[in-house]
């Protein structure tokens, strides 16, 4: 603070005290540094706020970057094909020539189907029949693997020699469900009342996660052993990338030409971006208890402050007495507000910053954290505080210095 001289016209000097913008700061933290404890629970409320929002942002922000590597990763010509229902709400099935008629589309890629067994997997051929694991058995054609663009975990994939014997392709979550880690020929399964061999286990297929917890057999040995009907239950169809929507426009009609009515054509990528639909209408929840929590914070500061100019009131008046104008009390008790929100502020965006790293981290994503969102996130709590100290700053400028003196 500094004080300018004013003549007068009866040659006396006006001294005039004049506070840059600049002594502000040090004047703030002096204010604060008198009471840290108190100061530090103030600004934790308002750094609880910020870490959510921005862990929030930073969370949902990884999840979209890692779901649109996913698709980018999985390609977007992935169709599929099931029965629909028909009008008198009985069961619809496909044809068995389905997927072969299918596969003759011109820009159709590749396209293998799945057939329903009536069959249940065991361990053991001790177990109860009750205890089935929910795994569910289909027969399915040797290249729904490169349709899928999928990999296997261990073994090998149903091939023209092994779809004729008993072996089976377990997905990921039905052989966690069995126990089984291997697939080298040695370990068999009880399936349909026969011993089938472990040829391959898959890993998890985002596009097709039905299919995680299934045993695939051969659609051969299934006639064979288990007489399954032969009838896909889904059809799985790999596009042209330019060609999706004219392949989608005729799928049904040429799956079942005599009623295309009963058809269901869908993409798999319709169910990941409902995915992320759904993620984001939970970021607007944890979004809007962020803003609580950072608007309680901001009531906080307030409070403090209004406490502050209580006890300060001493402080005050003397500072009024030596020339300090309503403008600089008014000045200092804001930017002690601001510098309190401030600091509380950075402290969650940093932390949001590092729980939105662990998170994605654990998650095996690639963490997203905009250095925006961390500059806007202190931003906000800049705003709130200073808000949140308009009304104490004020409260301190109108108290007359004699009033203020009386207390010391």
């Amino acid at each position: 603070m500094r004080r300018r001289t004013d003549p007068r016209p009866d040659g006396l000097v006006r001294t005039r005290s004049r506070m840059r913008p600049a002594d502000a700061l040090p004047l703030a933290v002096l204010g604060l540094a008198s009471r840290p404890a108190r100061a530090i629970l103030s600004a934790v409320g308002v750094s609880l706020g910020i870490a959510t929002m921005v862990a929030v942002l930073g969370i949902s922000g990884s999840s979209r970057a890692q779901l649109v590597a996913e698709i980018d990763a999985l390609g977007t010509n992935l169709l599929t094909v099931t029965p629909g229902q028909s009008f008198s709400g009985g069961t619809v099935t496909l044809p068995a020539s389905a997927p072969a008629m299918v596969s003759r589309i011109g820009p159709v890629i590749a396209a293998s189907a799945i057939g329903d067994v009536n069959a249940n997997v065991y361990r053991s051929d001790r177990i109860s029949a009750a205890n089935t694991n929910a795994i569910t058995v289909y027969a399915a054609g040797t290249n729904l693997l490169t349709t899928l663009q999928g990999h296997l975990a261990d073994g090998t994939f149903l091939n023209a020699a092994t779809a004729r014997y008993p072996a089976v392709v377990l997905g990921a979550d039905a052989a966690s469900a069995l126990g089984i880690n291997r697939a080298d020929g040695s370990v068999l399964v009880w399936l349909g009342g026969h011993w089938f061999s472990v040829a391959g286990v898959l890993d998890p297929l985002p596009l097709a996660p039905e299919l995680d917890r299934t045993a695939l057999i051969g659609y051969p040995v299934a006639q064979r052993l288990l007489r399954s009907p032969g009838y896909p239950a889904e059809i799985y169809v790999r596009t042209n990338p330019a060609s999706v929507g004219a392949v989608e426009s005729v799928l049904a009609a040429t799956a079942d030409p005599a009623a295309p009515q009963d058809v269901a054509v869908a993409s798999p990528i319709d169910a990941l971006t409902a995915r992320a639909d759904a993620t984001a209408a939970f970021q607007g929840l944890f979004l809007g208890l962020g803003a609580v929590a950072l608007l309680v914070g901001g009531i906080g500061i307030a409070n403090v402050m209004v406490i502050s100019v209580l006890e300060r009131r001493g402080e005050i008046g003397l500072r009024r007495a030596l020339g300090a104008r309503r403008a600089h009390i008014a000045a200092q008790f804001v930017a002690e507000a601001g510098l309190l929100a401030v600091s509380g502020g950075a402290a969650g965006a940093v932390l949001g910053g590092i729980t939105t790293t662990a998170y994605a981290a654990a998650r095996h994503w690639s963490a997203v954290v905009p250095v925006g969102d961390l500059i806007g996130a202190v931003a906000l709590a800049l705003i709130i505080g200073i808000l949140a100290g308009l009304y104490p700053a004020l409260r301190a400028a109108r108290l007359a210095p004699a009033e203020a003196l009386r207390i010391i």
